[in-house]
């Protein structure tokens, strides 16, 4: 006998892959921005690229925040450490 699925059960599961999918390419992007923003500072581009790319990866992380991606204190702990690594590759350049 094949078991009936309720019509909501159904539903949450499209809700649940959409969002799914949603939170994946946030979170993608983040990630690639901080990747971007770390690259430029090791291959020395100029200061006016990696603060712009800084900027952007902040607010990416910001953004996920803000969508319910990540947590609001992982979101600030990222910042913290994303800063951190930052400035410590622009000291060692410098």
């Amino acid at each position: 006998m094949k078991k009936k699925k309720n019509k909501s059960a159904l539903k949450r599961a499209r809700q649940a892959e959409a969002r799914r999918i949603r939170n994946a390419s946030i979170k993608s992007a983040m990630k690639t921005y901080m990747k971007k923003a770390l690259l430029a500072i090791q291959e020395k581009k100029d200061p006016k690229t990696i603060d712009e790319l800084v900027r952007k990866a902040i607010s990416m992380i910001d953004k996920a925040k803000s969508k319910g991606v990540i947590h609001r204190r992982t979101a600030s702990r990222k910042i913290s450490r994303f800063t951190k690594k930052v400035n410590k590759l622009l000291q060692g350049s410098a």
